[in-house]
């Protein structure tokens, strides 16, 4: 599953597990109600459900909503603790974490200091 950001698309997290059978209009109102944000903002919404193998994500891309789904054969979509909140991923993590990798052990290097002139 390949899902280009567009520059200055932000994607967020759902912390709490999610009804998969919810469809378009559900999870918009999940966005709406409990993560506090707009499901027609352009940017991205992550989903997961208990069992925690399956993923969906929200997405409105100017001219109506679209809804992707996977599903991992083994193992579990690696999520932070329930609360009723979402977190923000930069594009990376979400390219991990669609591959059923732990985006939390990823932290972006500092960048390297320039020698001061005395």
């Amino acid at each position: 599953m390949i899902l280009n950001v567009a520059p200055g698309t932000k994607v967020y997290l759902g912390c709490r597990p999610v009804d998969m059978r919810k469809g378009f209009d559900g999870l918009a109102a999940v966005v709406a109600t409990v993560l506090k944000k707009d499901p027609y903002s352009g940017h991205m919404f992550l989903f997961r459900g208990k069992q925690g193998g399956y993923l969906k994500v929200l997405y409105y891309d100017g001219s109506g909503l679209c809804l992707f789904a996977k599903r991992l054969e083994r193992g579990k979509f690696v999520w932070p603790s329930i609360v009723d909140a979402a977190l923000t991923l930069t594009p990376a993590q979400l390219a991990l974490l669609v591959e059923g990798i732990d985006w939390r052990r990823t932290v972006v290097p500092e960048p390297p200091r320039l020698p001061q002139l005395v």
